[in-house]
């Protein structure tokens, strides 16, 4: 089975901290030459120096804010002039929580924006590169709100949602050039944003902040939270050869949460 990824250029969003981060150091650990994207230079060059580059690699990034869809563009274009990238791993943080019915409608709209109006700037100018290889693999990391709405994320389940359908489509298109499009489903996975949403848990529950914790990890069959590296396997074997008829799906990689199939 080939899950190397020697000669392989991969684009990963969110790469500095949680998911994003633990998929760029897997892919770079199998062979993979990384391009780092994120807000923050300084965390940017942090990230960089902790790749493997045993292949000889020679990993780089680039600086782009996704609340700003136009400067993504114009990053992204700048950047693609120099290089062209077999895989895009579409990552981005989650909209803040809260009940749907008291979300300004403002949040939806950048919301929208950042996840679903960036991804599409990104595959626009991924996607010729990826047809003249032959090869391509985009994957997408958001929620298992795809599948079973979470309470009190209401912005996020629509827009998770959005993204979902919008991953389909654009695999029913895109298949026939060699190039995949799937989604994978994070269950509680030890980030940041896990915390904020233990915090708000706790809160709405009166519970304590450990009590709120242990509750969220009872509702997982496997009884702990996630690592982060747990997730980024995942997401690295659909980037290779081997998953080159996977194609279309919502993954959850959530230790069995989620009550559908």
């Amino acid at each position: 089975m080939n899950i190397d990824l020697t000669n392989k250029n991969a684009l990963v969003c969110g790469s500095t901290a949680g998911i994003g981060k633990a998929v760029a150091k897997q892919l770079a650990k199998m062979g993979a030459t990384v391009t780092l994207v994120a807000r923050n230079e300084a965390k940017l060059k942090e990230t960089l120096i902790e790749l493997h580059h045993d292949k000889g690699q020679k990993h780089n990034y680039f600086v782009a804010d996704f609340s700003n869809p136009k400067e993504v563009k114009e990053k992204v274009a700048i950047a693609k002039e120099r290089k062209t990238w077999h895989i895009l791993v579409n990552n981005t943080g989650g909209p803040k929580g809260g009940p749907i019915f008291e979300a300004d409608t403002e949040e939806f709209t950048k919301a929208f924006s950042q996840h679903l109006v960036c991804n599409q700037i990104l595959v626009q100018a991924l996607v010729p590169g990826m047809k003249e290889a032959d090869y391509g693999r985009i994957i997408n990391i958001i929620s298992t709100s795809v599948k079973q709405p979470i309470d009190g994320l209401g912005v996020s389940n629509t827009i998770r949602g959005a993204v979902a359908n919008w991953s389909k489509t654009l695999a029913n298109e895109l298949g026939q050039y060699g190039i995949t499009v799937n989604n994978v489903l994070p269950g509680f996975t030890a980030t940041d944003r896990l915390e904020n949403i233990i915090d708000k848990a706790a809160e709405r529950t009166g519970k304590s902040k450990d009590e709120a914790s242990k509750w969220m990890q009872s509702l997982v069959p496997a009884k702990r939270f996630a690592q982060p590296g747990e997730v980024a396997n995942a997401v690295a074997f659909l980037a290779t050869e081997a998953a080159s008829y996977i194609n279309g799906i919502n993954l959850p990689v959530d230790g069995g949460r989620t009550k559908s199939l």
